[in-house]
């Protein structure tokens, strides 16, 4: 197989201006993509950030409703619903804040300033507050958080139902891996409803207890799929000796905790966490895909731009949502990493190499159907790349299974060539055994 972007070409790398030139056909990596899909072969994990529940939108009585409202709002939502919920007292010392945290910050960098001035100041005042008072803001900031992204799984089928009926629908060599900056309950809802098993990181069954030896371990069958919520969790709790999951939504201790000056027994669920996802991206022949991660997050983004360094066959495949160009931060790391591919609405980076869309002819009268699951016009008329919504990739995975894998399309040279004739350098093959 070839033609994913699953592996490095240093003949393209660092040289990737955005040309009338540069043409990427999607039918050749979404064929390939279909049939890793599938195969049950790969080992494959994915990274859900705060887009996912954005996709899915519901009306006021919690039904799927296109026209309605996000599931959950995204983070910059988050953080206007959040700060104007707070009480008039609170949101004067949060616009204090503001200013000594940067260009934009969001309801996680406040989270964090607020902690760390709970941990630093004791019985000094900054902007009216001591340390006991910050910590109690910091208590009321993720009471609030906690109340919004509590919202239940629709009953009806949706993205979060169709991703768990892809990944229950394949005997597999490796387990899923999902990693999430989520703190909602939407993937454990999904997997319950589904009746398939799962390993969080906690064991026990009265009050499932943290344990950081199984998570390096891995000793469970491929069936069970591994969910691990690396910014923590509604229903996480505190104990004196452990941290234990309650399953229920009130709990809110655990939500974005500082990474660097919390408590111990605190600090160690995100830190074996993070340990797990910089193994799994280190291990050969792996793929990481992406959906709804907007690369802000520069904990997440630091260890894949580490583990896309030391590690070329490893592969990240990122869908994303906003045009090429308003991708900025996953496109640079693209640009710098080939072994990142970012795959934008209007055009990708692939192999380095910055480029617009531009289909083929389809090799078979059945692939224009097929075409249809990831490039569809908009409102407009113009037809564009539509996977970076995460509720229409997660129907593409539940379609992979669906129907059987077509032969792969051999694209003309026109297909990937620009105004000069000559053909785009062709792709390296996939890691082996895809």
């Amino acid at each position: 197989m070839a033609l994913l972007g699953l592996a490095r070409n240093d003949a393209t790398e660092g040289k990737a201006p955005m040309t009338d030139t540069t043409l990427h056909n999607p039918d050749r990596f979404m064929v390939d993509l279909r049939q890793i899909l599938s195969q049950g072969k790969k080992r494959i994990g994915l990274l859900l950030g705060a887009g996912a529940p954005v996709s899915v939108r519901v009306n006021v009585d919690g039904k799927l409703d296109a026209s309605g409202a996000p599931l959950i709002p995204d983070v910059a939502r988050l953080t206007e619903i959040v700060v104007g919920g707070l009480a008039t007292k609170d949101r004067e010392v949060i616009d204090k804040l503001l200013p000594e945290l940067g260009d934009n910050p969001n309801i996680e960098t406040i989270l964090t300033r607020v902690r760390r001035l709970s941990q630093a100041i004791g019985a000094a005042e900054v902007h009216g507050l001591n340390g006991i008072a910050f910590e109690e803001l910091a208590k009321r900031i993720c009471e609030k958080i906690g109340a919004i992204v509590a919202s239940p799984l629709p009953e009806e089928p949706n993205a979060f139902t169709e991703l768990v009926s892809w990944i229950g629908g394949t005997q597999r060599d490796h387990p899923i891996e999902i990693f999430t900056p989520n703190y909602d309950l939407l993937l454990e809802e999904a997997f319950e409803r589904a009746r398939l098993p799962y390993f969080d990181g906690f064991t026990g069954s009265h009050k499932p207890f943290f344990d950081p030896t199984s998570i390096s371990e891995d000793s469970l069958p491929p069936r069970w799929s591994r969910m691990w919520k690396i910014h923590g969790s509604l229903g996480w709790e505190v104990k004196p000796d452990a941290i234990i999951r309650t399953g229920s939504r009130e709990a809110t201790q655990l939500i974005y905790p500082d990474h660097l000056k919390y408590e111990q027994i605190a600090r160690q669920p995100y830190s074996a966490l993070f340990e797990r996802l910089r193994d799994f991206l280190t291990t050969p022949d792996t793929i990481l895909i992406c959906s709804g991660f907007s690369f802000f997050d520069a904990h997440i983004s630091a260890v894949l731009d580490e583990a896309l360094s030391s590690n070329t066959h490893t592969a990240v495949l990122a869908f994303q949502f906003k045009p090429l160009e308003e991708e900025e931060l996953a496109v640079k790391l693209a640009l710098r990493r080939p072994n990142l591919s970012v795959y934008a609405r209007d055009g990708a980076v692939i192999f380095g190499v910055k480029g617009k869309w531009r289909p083929g002819e389809p090799p078979t009268e059945e692939w224009k159907s097929i075409r249809r699951t990831f490039w569809q016009s908009d409102t407009g008329g113009e037809s564009q790349f539509v996977l970076g919504d995460f509720a229409r990739l997660a129907r593409f995975f539940a379609l992979a299974q669906a129907t059987d894998i077509l032969s792969k399309p051999e694209p003309k040279a026109e297909d990937e060539a620009g105004e000069t004739g000559e053909a785009e350098a062709p792709p390296a093959a996939c890691a082996e055994n895809a």
